[in-house]
């Protein structure tokens, strides 16, 4: 840790940055730690923290907003040193958490580097066993190229219940770095494998049905729908106990071969768009769907 007399004598962005990497360590180190316990960091760093704020709140190219959330996370980190000397007995962890976060964000923004989500610091450990499944919820993910968007889209699949993720052949990595940033952990214990259900030609008379039989994914008949423009509206959509759900490649959408086979099942459903932009997201749009399909779900007992 730099005293804070020498980081003063750094130039502007450089004192700001190391100042942000010490709190975003800091962060870190909170979050992972089995107990938040302000006895993590050491009287030192307490003392760092809290004149780390008090100098930032004096930076007069800081717009006002930020002096006063410099200000309000000073006062918090004095709290906390008293807590540690003794003189308080409460300690806050989330009001010293987000302290912590503000003045992290703050820094980094003023340094030219703006968090996304996948940046941000959170506990990807998971456990697999406090899982809420619906049993045969399945989805396709076909052709989704941004490991961003899949990354968001195991998340959002592991949020509302999906038993298992199918990927098709040219669907990017769940286990890409930026996937694995998005989904925060939720690769790990969402089941999934690449499957091509419907990369066959034409003329091939295998029903998806049979396909899912053949691979013990199912034993029994399961209804098949696309999400997709030009299908029954989402809140008349009848989503299935049971069933796949195709969601398509960002530019092009579900291929012809996988809307036959929806067509010939359950058929499409669609999210009515009231604005100038006829889309979403295929992220966005698969998370709207998942949480209908889940809500109708939910009165019956999903698997824990």
């Amino acid at each position: 840790m730099i005293p804070l007399y020498k980081l003063e004598k750094l130039p502007r962005l450089q004192r700001l940055r190391k100042i942000a990497k010490f709190f975003l360590f800091a962060e870190n180190r909170f979050i992972m730690s089995a107990e938040k316990k302000a006895e993590i960091f050491s009287a030192a760093e307490l003392v760092f923290f809290t004149e780390a704020a008090e100098l930032l709140a004096k930076d007069e190219l800081f717009p006002r907003e930020a002096h006063v959330e410099f200000t309000r996370a000073a006062e918090v980190f004095g709290k906390v040193l008293n807590h540690y000397s003794g003189n308080t007995p409460h300690f806050d962890a989330d009001e010293f958490l987000r302290a912590v976060n503000s003045v992290k964000h703050l820094l980094l923004t003023a340094a030219g580097r703006d968090q996304a989500d996948w940046d941000f610091t959170a506990d990807g450990r998971l456990d697999a066993a406090k899982r809420r499944v619906f049993p045969g919820m399945m989805v396709f993910l076909e052709d989704i190229r941004s490991p961003f968007n899949v990354g968001a889209m195991f998340r959002t699949a592991e949020s509302f219940g999906v038993e298992k993720i199918f990927l098709s052949p040219f669907c990017a990595d769940p286990r890409h770095r930026r996937a694995q940033r998005t989904a925060m952990g939720c690769v790990d214990i969402v089941p999934w494998e690449r499957h091509g259900f419907f990369n066959k030609p034409a003329d091939d008379k295998l029903a998806v049905n049979e396909t899912l039989a053949v691979n013990e994914i199912l034993t029994a008949s399961l209804p098949v729908f696309a999400l997709e423009t030009g299908g029954i509206p989402l809140a008349e959509f009848p989503f299935p106990e049971r069933g796949l759900l195709i969601a398509g490649s960002e530019e092009l959408g579900v291929s012809p071969q996988a809307l036959a086979a929806a067509d010939a099942s359950l058929g499409r459903v669609s999210i009515p768009i009231y604005g100038a932009k006829a889309s979403l997201n295929v992220s966005v749009a698969f998370g709207i769907a998942l949480e209908n399909w889940g809500r109708r779900l939910a009165p019956c007992k999903g698997r824990g």
